[in-house]
């Protein structure tokens, strides 16, 4: 299994936050917001994984990651993605880091409260996406489901109310999700959705569903990146880190305080 963390676009919804730095480089309480979706894959023994990133943040990117699991086993790649074409473009712009193997992606947007490392270990075949109840579902992907809560379809920001389920950005995958992808149409607003992937692989009867349970935060606007700071302090979702992932951070804030005492 290998990871993906797409971490590009322009995030004008956080603007002017979001005109000097990457959104994903923004702070949720005690760290950078992108440890948080990398913290869900290390913790489900993912061990390489492709970070996607703009032109003009890749800098930045590499300077706080670049270097900091040298003395792990973790090891980071990183990709530009010059123009974004939609979530699913990121599974062709990983194609060669992909291979042969299963793959999660994961917005790196999104904050989890849920553990899915059984989820992501005991992955076979096909695809397993999950579904959050939300209070405007009109805003994302939904999918319905029968009366036996059995997916039958998913529609990417419906007109008309499908149901009150969403599906968060932690999308699991084998190989072949590269040439679904591939062979995807671009929508009306010219992007690579990524509900035809999850529709390709329910129609082949492929795709898993599984329950959200635990907070998900989506930190795209002021109000619910305050509230992602909120609710990792108040449910203690930073004790919840992988121990390399800690000790790396560890490290090199010890390293730029060093660096810090040096040029004083």
């Amino acid at each position: 299994m290998k990871g993906i963390i797409l971490a590009g676009g322009t995030a004008t919804r956080l603007f002017p936050l979001t005109a000097t730095t990457s959104k994903q480089l923004l702070p949720i309480y005690d760290r950078q917001m992108i440890f948080y979706p990398l913290n869900l894959l290390v913790k489900a023994g993912i061990k390489e994984i492709l970070v996607i990133v703009s032109p003009e943040h890749s800098g930045q990117f590499l300077n706080l990651l670049g270097s900091i699991f040298e003395q792990t086993d973790i090891r980071l790649e990183f990709k530009v993605q010059k123009t974004p074409r939609g979530l699913a473009d990121a599974f062709i712009v990983g194609e060669d880091f992909i291979d042969n193997d299963n793959v999660a992606m994961i917005l790196g947007d999104n904050i989890f409260e849920d553990d899915f490392s059984e989820d992501i270990k005991n992955f076979k075949k096909g695809g397993k996406v999950f579904a959050v109840k939300v209070p405007d579902p009109e805003r994302s992907g939904v999918v319905k489901f029968d009366d036996k809560m059995k997916a039958v379809k998913i529609v990417e920001k419906p007109k008309e109310w499908i149901s009150d389920y969403i599906i968060p950005g932690l999308y699991i995958y084998d190989s072949r999700v590269v040439e679904v992808a591939k062979s995807v149409k671009p929508s009306d607003r010219g992007e690579i959705e990524i509900v035809d992937l999850h529709n390709w692989y329910l129609e082949k009867g492929e795709l898993k569903v599984g329950m959200v349970k635990g907070a998900w935060l989506d930190a795209g606007t002021f109000d619910s990146l305050f509230e992602a700071s909120r609710i990792v302090k108040e449910k203690k979702l930073y004790e919840n880190f992988d121990p390399a992932i800690n000790q790396a951070i560890q490290e090199f804030n010890k390293e730029l305080k060093a660096l810090a005492k040096k040029k004083l």
